[in-house]
């Protein structure tokens, strides 16, 4: 990959990514104001959504059961598990119209809370659970950023986190010259993500993120995974990039493949912001558009 010397183009994808520290910090009001249909203590919940959506809804599920705040699941709208107890559903859907999820919102009992988050009013899912609209983070871009990680810190607030800290790690990252603090991974031929626990789904998410913006090479695993297999491809001219919190000795098995290794002692939220401006950078080398990626549009809506 050749690296453009000239500016980078101005694009809603990089307007967007620089809001975040202020939604998330918005996002504590939200979850307050909703904290009555959002996931109660000892509540058993499915978190469902698609794509992105599906990578938050991992997200949730992780740090709600590391909290001790009862079983969650979560699903891909198109294979949600049917026969399984579950107090409440919780949805995650930017666009409202998305075939999959409407589909899956339809089937739920009757008698089970359903709560949606979306940032699209007057769309279909809106009608079919109680909703927490948060238009404010809607996005021009295709490519989902701030919709995302405020969904994200909406459900890390009810769960009583303070994200205060993560929200000045990603104003540091936004202070940064990326061009600089990206230099080392920007032309990597492919990354390998990792990450534990919710930063599992989070790693999951980054390598989405560089598929849909820049279509590069990417994959993502549990770190401890990536030593049964993966390991093999990493070599000079790749990189391996961890989330959170290592697992022993991985530093050490990274080098001696000889593929750079990226990693951060800030929160996974935090890291992915670094990610997103590795998207615009990557997309702006090639060429392309990372508001309009090949082949993919805001919305799934499929012939029924």
């Amino acid at each position: 990959m050749s690296i453009s010397a000239e500016p980078t183009p101005a694009t809603h994808l990089a307007t967007e990514i620089a809001t975040q520290p202020d939604d998330w910090a918005r996002a504590a009001t939200i979850a307050a104001e909703h904290r009555a249909i959002l996931p109660q203590s000892g509540e058993r919940v499915a978190v469902i959504g698609c794509g992105t959506s599906l990578f938050m809804s991992k997200a949730i599920a992780a740090l709600r059961e590391s909290a001790g705040q009862g079983v969650t699941d979560a699903w891909p709208a198109s294979e949600v598990r049917s026969g399984r107890e579950y107090d409440r559903y919780l949805v995650i859907c930017r666009s409202g119209t998305t075939t999959e999820v409407v589909n899956a919102m339809r089937d739920i009992p009757a008698h089970i809370p359903r709560t949606v988050i979306c940032s699209s009013p007057g769309t279909p899912v809106l009608e079919l659970g109680d909703p927490i609209m948060i238009d404010e983070v809607d996005e021009q871009s295709v490519v989902q950023t701030r919709f995302a990680t405020t969904v994200l810190a909406i459900l890390r607030w009810h769960l009583g986190e303070d994200l205060a800290p993560v929200i000045e790690q990603a104003r540091a990252v936004l202070a940064e010259d990326p061009a600089i603090s990206l230099a080392d991974v920007r032309s990597a031929e492919e990354i390998s993500f990792v990450g534990m626990g919710f930063a599992a789904a989070i790693a999951e998410e980054a390598g989405l993120k560089l598929r849909e913006s820049c279509q590069s090479w990417t994959e993502s695993y549990l770190a401890t995974e990536w030593r049964h297999g993966p390991i093999s491809i990493a070599k000079p001219g790749r990189a391996v990039w961890a989330f959170g919190p290592l697992v022993p000795n991985f530093t050490a098995d990274v080098a001696v493949t000889g593929a750079h290794f990226e990693h951060r002692d800030i929160d996974p939220m935090a890291d992915l912001v670094r990610i997103h401006q590795l998207c615009v950078l990557r997309s702006a080398d090639l060429g392309l558009d990372p508001d309009h990626p090949r082949n993919l549009n805001r919305s799934v809506v499929l012939d029924q």
